[in-house]
């Protein structure tokens, strides 16, 4: 069955809004998981399953000409699952089961469960190497499929993604596109004070490397980036998204506090309240 998808940005921030809400609704039930990257992404991943920029089949997750998505910052699943349910690989009472025993959508992605799932990530670092593998892949057999990548910017402090980088370019791989989430704030402090990334753009382009730099809220910008790598030809494209940890609710946002806790019963309420009321 084809997917629903848009170009009408409006639409696309109005679908953003409602995974919000999803990604608050299932940490509440299930107590854990990780709200400020899940937040910081969604937007991002509303664009490339519902702005008409990933070719998928959720009837069919295994269609050979399938694009790729990889999330190797594998711990943020409560905004990935929220977007495979949107998509249609699985119903929303799954969500419900979130991170509880015997669930297919446990806190990291596994892709012998969970329908839509392209890699097992979680360990930092590696998911971007699965991805390369997998466009040169289909550079070599010369399939039209492109794969994406989304990174963390914590996560590249992981010399793994620096290999990976590197590589990329010498095999050409122009039908790779890599996101980095660069939300800003890792695990316990913000980036740059645990290992400063930038100049990142600047890094990415001097190993060969097409970039473009975003707005990772901006919904025109990130259509356009997307749009941008698929016409990029001889090189890999990295597109670095300026986000913001925990986007939508005022009391996470670039709080290192909710990098790993789930909102409690009434904060979800106060969350679920601001994103509705389009506060941010």
């Amino acid at each position: 069955m084809p997917v629903t998808t848009t170009r009408d940005t409006s639409e696309l921030r109005e679908i953003a809004k409602e995974l919000r809400v999803q990604i608050i609704r299932l940490l509440v039930e299930a107590k854990s998981g990780h709200p400020g990257g899940s937040l910081s992404e969604i937007d991002i991943l509303t664009c490339l399953y519902f702005g008409a920029i990933l070719r998928y089949r959720p009837d069919e997750p295994s269609w050979p000409e399938r694009d790729r998505f990889v999330l190797s910052k594998g711990h943020c699943t409560p905004g990935y699952y929220s977007t495979l349910a949107r998509a249609g690989y699985f119903p929303d009472e799954w969500l419900m089961t979130f991170r509880k025993i015997g669930s297919p959508l446990q806190g990291h992605p596994d892709r012998t469960k969970g329908p839509g799932v392209e890699a097992s990530t979680g360990s930092l670092g590696q998911g971007i190497s699965i991805a390369l593998g997998i466009a040169i892949a289909a550079k070599i057999d010369d399939a039209p499929w492109r794969t994406y990548c989304m990174v963390g910017d914590g996560e590249s402090e992981s010399g793994q993604v620096w290999e990976a980088v590197m590589s990329a370019p010498k095999f050409n791989l122009d039908n790779f596109c890599v996101i980095v989430d660069n939300n800003q704030v890792q695990q316990t402090e913000p980036v740059e004070k645990i290992m400063d990334l930038a100049p990142l753009a600047d890094k990415y382009r001097a190993f060969n490397w097409h970039v473009v730099e975003i707005d990772g809220h901006n919904f025109d910008e990130i259509l356009a980036a997307f749009d941008e790598a698929a016409a990029t030809k001889g090189k890999p494209t990295a597109i670095i998204a300026h986000t913001i940890k925990g986007k939508g609710v005022s009391f996470m946002e670039l709080s290192p506090a909710w990098h790993g806790k789930a909102p409690s019963a009434e904060e979800g309420e106060r969350a679920i309240a601001e994103i509705l009321g389009g506060t941010k």
